[in-house]
């Protein structure tokens, strides 16, 4: 998989707009970026994450609760911190802040409880071409993917692909929902990932000028955004 950027990116779904917004902006000190609509009744906020960005996606409409596994933690190195603090934000999502350095994180790492350690040892190594730092420990460019067996997480029953649209509503809910991985090419890789038979989301659209986007899913079902952003890589092909 050939990155574009070398942080991956968070997508976290609220109905709680003022109070994650405090919490991430005022209490953890994440440097506010941009207001983006997101269609539906939905906006995105998003905010700097030492190279990531945290997508604050925020729903007028009333959020199903969240689910067990999946996305569970963000940890983020922090040169202000001398031991690991553990939080949670306003919606209960696990975050925490460690010495910068700390279990080799200089910037975030992703946690996630799954059903099976080793499909998703395939899925990061054989997929994302990650690199195996340690068991269940990876690393995609600077950013730290981890995950270990949860008795509560279950799998999702495999779907055909949708529309972007239908994707976009399907996956809100509370909580950390997915993960944004910046490429060079996302026709390329959606390309790889059929010949690869993932699990595929929905098929690359072209937002505007701004980005074209694909998704795809773990072997859990969870969520990953594939784009392909223009400030990154130059003009975006059309549909």
């Amino acid at each position: 998989m050939e990155l574009a950027k070398f942080c991956l990116d968070v997508g976290i779904f609220t109905n709680r707009l003022d109070e994650m917004r405090a919490f991430y902006g005022d209490r953890i000190g994440l440097p506010y970026e941009e207001l983006l609509p997101l269609g539906g009744g939905a906006k995105q906020y998003r905010y700097g994450l030492l190279g990531s960005v945290l997508k604050l996606n925020h729903s007028r409409e009333q959020l199903p609760e969240r689910t067990a596994g999946g996305y569970s933690r963000i940890t983020i190195a922090d040169p202000r911190t001398s031991l690991p603090v553990q939080l949670n934000d306003p919606d209960g999502n696990a975050i925490q802040l460690v010495p910068t350095g700390h279990f080799g994180i200089d910037q975030i790492g992703i946690h996630l409880g799954v059903t099976n350690e080793e499909d998703f040892e395939r899925f990061y190594v054989d997929i994302f071409g990650a690199e195996k730092l340690a068991p269940k420990r990876y690393r995609m460019g600077k950013t730290i993917l981890t995950f270990e067996a949860d008795p509560k997480a279950r799998r999702a029953q495999r779907s055909d692909s949708r529309s972007t649209a239908e994707v976009l509503l399907s996956m809100r809910a509370v909580g950390i929902r997915y993960m944004t991985i910046q490429v060079r090419d996302c026709d390329a890789e959606f390309l790889r990932f059929r010949s690869l038979r993932v699990w595929e989301g929905s098929a690359p659209i072209t937002l505007g000028d701004v980005a074209r986007i694909c998704f795809i899913r773990d072997p859990d079902g969870n969520w990953i955004e594939i784009s392909q952003r223009a400030s990154l890589t130059g003009p975006l092909p059309k549909d």
